[in-house]
């Protein structure tokens, strides 16, 4: 089962093998003796071997279904090992946290700050993405906790609502108020993130509930590239207010206002996959983030 659980990580045989530090005829014949017990063929081997350039293998639908068990069976195994290791010495292990570019960049790091105070024994790692990046690395249990923005809809993940950022329509300074907002804006280039971003799914929704279909788009996966494109006068823009506040105050960016856009938000959710138990540092940096009188107090406020 591991053998096969790395070979779909990996995408590949000989990815698995170098891994798991045996030869490649080795994790072949370990995935057939799994097949083979199993009563069930796992690997479309013909579809892999058409695929052989993007060195993806390809699985079948029972193959995915045992991959999911796959999942949940380590996830299991590793939350053991993690919350062993904490309870040996004052919490000593380690702590690997996903988040999606906003939240890495202005809404963790105090978190991140208050949690090394009180753990300093703990070794944390920060990986960013998208949202939809970091709920695949989640169920990969390559995570033991995330906070993002933006819908998740995979009934594995439990979503926890952490907080809501505030949205802002922006242009640059040649913007002009008045007649015929809405018409600019269709025949205007919209700077936009990439698909699988939180802010890009309220842009979309908000470009659809206005009737406006884009004349133009550029897309770029980090608000502050788009804040900075939008200053040099690129089109508008939909982003958080904590990326736009100090462009703003500097009259390098203005607000657009229209109608449906004026309290834009979404929220910041915090996701655990179902099938495993948060390991002690993962529950510890999780009390932090929802700590009531530690965001009160101005530590989770920017």
């Amino acid at each position: 089962m591991r053998i096969f659980y790395t070979v779909v990580q990996e995408g590949s045989f000989s990815g698995a093998a170098t891994v798991l530090h045996i030869s490649q005829p080795a994790v072949s014949q370990g995935v057939r003796e799994l097949e083979s017990q199993l009563g069930l063929t796992l690997v479309d081997r013909m579809q892999s071997r058409k695929s052989q350039h993007s060195q993806k293998v390809q699985l079948t639908a029972g193959g995915s279904a045992v991959f999911d068990h796959a999942r949940g069976i380590f996830a299991l195994e590793k939350a053991a090992v993690d919350d062993i290791e904490a309870r040996v010495g004052a919490h000593i292990g380690n702590l690997t946290l996903g988040a999606s570019t906003t939240v890495a960049g202005y809404w963790l790091p105090a978190a991140i700050a208050e949690f090394a105070r009180r753990y300093p024994n703990i070794n944390m790692k920060v990986r960013v993405a998208n949202t939809r990046v970091i709920s695949e690395w989640l169920l990969d249990c390559q995570l033991d906790l995330a906070i993002v923005e933006g819908d998740v809809e995979d009934p594995r993940i439990e979503s926890r609502h952490w907080r809501d950022e505030g949205l802002l329509l922006v242009a640059g300074t040649e913007w002009a108020q008045g007649e015929g907002a809405l018409e600019r804006l269709n025949s205007g280039c919209w700077v936009q993130r990439e698909e699988g971003s939180g802010t890009r799914s309220v842009c979309d929704r908000l470009l659809a509930s206005l009737g406006i279909i884009p004349k133009t788009t550029l897309q770029i996966a980090s608000n502050e590239g788009i804040a900075r494109c939008v200053t040099n006068g690129m089109g508008f823009a939909l982003l958080p207010r904590v990326v736009v506040n100090e462009l703003l105050e500097l009259e390098r960016l203005q607000e657009v206002a229209l109608p449906g856009a004026e309290q834009l938000s979404r929220s910041l959710c915090e996701l655990r996959f179902r099938d495993r138990p948060l390991s002690p540092s993962a529950q510890a940096f999780s009390d932090i983030l929802h700590n009531k009188a530690w965001a009160i107090s101005g530590g989770a406020d920017y």
